[in-house]
Parts: structure tokens; sequence; C-alpha cells
């Protein structure tokens, strides 16, 4: 079960507000490949480029919740090279020069720590939010507030890294979590923890002991620092990382900057900004979300966004049943039919000229069945 999200209400976060914290960049990390939307989602065109949510896609939505925070050049994209032109195509506002490609993938230590030297090099030492570009948030004003709380917090505090936790509203084990520690003072509603520890996804056991305790939220993935703030903690951690991507750094803007960029990340070892700095470093606080959040991790997932017949089916597109229930139907056309009979707890995707079927149990199994699919299916 995902987390409920209710809907947007028309809200906006005072134009005062933006003014506090005048260095701020933003960077969106839209590189991921995710194959449990299959068949709707590619390798050649992931979730974060779907419109599963809404008119927009989940890139676009995360770039519509910065927009009115700073200006659009001030917003970097670090994404796979394959997909560039597809950023660009989806937001044109950014200039071309901010659509970062990686050559190859090597997790979020490397893509957080180029976004950093990119940003040293082009803006001094802003203070980053380094977002990602294929979750769902609700409402926006409530997750800009909690930005600008944040990023005033990393100013304030220029040692410290930030991180978004989100209450648990139900004993998830597919998200990690992280231990709060005692309240610190803000300048503002939004609350504010140190933070004691991260904890790995946990079994069914542990995470709801977890939820009865009270003092866990879910890692969101959801970073705010300054520029220098995460740079030092790379240079302990990460130093070889560090090294190559300085050298690639400093052709920013140059036509040699796609060749060392290559040599950079060839020789790096994959490891996520979780595992190799923010589990270790000793200056972390957390910003408890005010707004509701979904990683959206897949179709049973999904299920919550969409529209509900009285029978619990969920649906995009035009859905007609027979004594069914519980059934999820997506079409990536949403003027196509599905017809259901006698069926329950189903999952039936159309998308194109593929078509998926399996029951909502079975759906992590989705991820197994693409890597056995020919590469014009995939």
């Amino acid at each position: 079960m995902a987390q409920q999200i209710p809907a947007a209400v028309p809200d906006r976060v005072p134009k005062a507000m933006h003014a506090e914290v005048p260095d701020l960049v933003v960077v969106i990390m839209a590189g991921g490949a995710g194959t449990r939307f299959w068949p709707v989602s590619t390798e050649h065109r992931p979730k974060q480029f779907l419109r599963l949510i809404g008119t927009r896609t989940l890139l676009q939505q995360s770039y519509d919740r910065v927009a009115e925070l700073v200006p659009r050049e001030r917003i970097l994209v670090l994404t796979a090279a394959s997909f560039v032109e597809l950023v660009r195509e989806q937001l044109p506002e950014i200039p071309a020069g901010n659509v970062i490609g990686e050559p190859c993938r090597r997790d979020t230590a490397a893509a957080t720590a180029l976004a950093a030297l990119l940003c040293r090099r082009r803006f001094g030492n802003p203070v980053l939010a380094v977002l990602t570009a294929d979750h769902y948030i609700s409402p926006p004003a409530a997750f800009q507030r909690a930005l600008i709380s944040a990023a005033r917090g990393a100013r304030q505090h220029p040692q410290a890294l930030y991180t978004f936790g989100i209450r648990p509203t139900y004993p998830a084990t597919s998200y990690g979590y992280l231990q709060l520690g005692e309240r610190l003072p803000s300048a503002d509603q939004v609350a504010h923890y140190r933070l004691l520890q991260f904890r790995e996804k946990p079994n069914a056991e542990t995470a709801s002991d977890y939820l009865e305790a009270g003092d866990y939220c879910w890692n969101s993935g959801i970073f705010v620092w300054t520029t220098a703030a995460i740079l030092a903690e790379l240079e302990q951690r990460l130093p070889d990382h560090l090294a190559g991507l300085e050298r690639a750094a400093a052709a920013d803007g140059t036509p040699e900057f796609a060749g060392e960029l290559s040599r950079a990340f060839e020789p790096l070892r994959p490891i996520s900004i979780d595992y190799a700095v923010m589990e270790h470093a000793r200056q972390v606080h957390c910003v408890e979300a005010t707004f509701a959040w979904s990683d959206v991790g897949g179709w049973v997932a999904l299920a919550d966004f969409l529209e509900h017949d009285p029978f619990e089916n969920a649906a995009r597109g035009q859905l007609h049943v027979l004594e069914a229930e519980g059934n999820l139907a997506f079409c990536e056309d949403p003027r196509e039919h599905v017809a259901l009979v006698g069926v329950r707890d189903l999952i039936v995707v159309r998308a194109g000229n593929r078509t998926l079927v399996t029951t909502r149990a079975r759906a992590e199994g989705i991820k197994q069945l693409v890597r056995g699919l020919a590469d014009e299916l995939k």
C-alpha cells in the first residue's frame, strides 16, 4: 500500500519567503531506469518521463514544484546521457547546458558529487536542494515551505546536511527509515530534528516496531546542504570520486566536457549518497515533511492515485466490469477500453502493442520478467 495523497490545494508560498535563501540551486536527479511500470515504462522512456498521475510527467511535476522558488538558470537536471534530449523536450524552460548527461550509471554519490562540483564552479557556495524526478508530492506549497525551511537551516548551520523525513502511515518494508533525535530550533513552524541514525529497509516486524516507537520517519531521498558541506564530506568519504570529477567539472562549458566526463565516470565505484556519506556524517538534521509523499514504486502503489469505482477497481481508461473487484486497469491511451468479468486483484496494463496481466500479489515479478524480454520489448 502506498501513502494516500490528498488532492492539491490552491495554496502558494508568499513571495517574501522566496528571498530567504537567494542563493538556492535545485538539482533534480532524473537518471533512473525503473522497470516496475512496464509495459508503459521502457528502457528508452522510464518512469520519470511518464504521465502516470495527472497531465504532466513526474519529471515535469518535480520541476513545477520548484519553478516559483528559483530562476530556471539555477535548476540543473542530472540524467543518463541517452535521456538528455528527452529531458530537454519535456523541460524546454531549462537552459540546455543545465541538463547534464551521465555517460554511465554510477549511482547517486557520483551524480551528487558532479552536481556539487558544477554548482561550485558556476555559483560559488550555494545551498543545494537535491531532489528526485520520480516521486509524487502534494500539496506543492507545503513542499516549498519545507524546502525553504531546510535551505534556511543549511545556511544558518553551514556544516549540517539536511534530509527530509516522512512520518510513516503504515509499517512499510520498502523504505529506509530515519531515527529522530532532539528537536532543534527553527525560524518557522516546520519541525527540525537532529538525526540519530539511518536504518535500512526493515522486515515487517521491525517496521511495525518503528511505527509504534513514534520517532522514526521514512527516508524520502530529498537532501539540502551547502555546496561546501557536501564536498567536504565527499572529500573525506570518496576522495577518488572527487579527483576525477573535478577534472571533468573544470571542462564545464567546453567541447572537452563530454570526453572528460566519460573518463571520470568509467572507473567510479557505484555507491549511493546514503551509504557513502549520509550514514556516516556527524551533523545530519532532518526536516519533518508537512506534505504527503509517495515514491510511486509500482503498479500497486499507483492504484491510490487513480479513479476508483464502488467495487475498488482502480483505472485510467475506459473500464467495464461485471462481478470484478479490486482490480487495476491502466491504459496508456485513456480512450482505450478494458473489460473485466468475474476476476479480482488483477493488474491489466495496455501500452501500444504490449499488454501486461498479473495479480497484485505477483507484481514484484515484473522486474524479473523484463530482464528476460527481447531488447525491442524492454
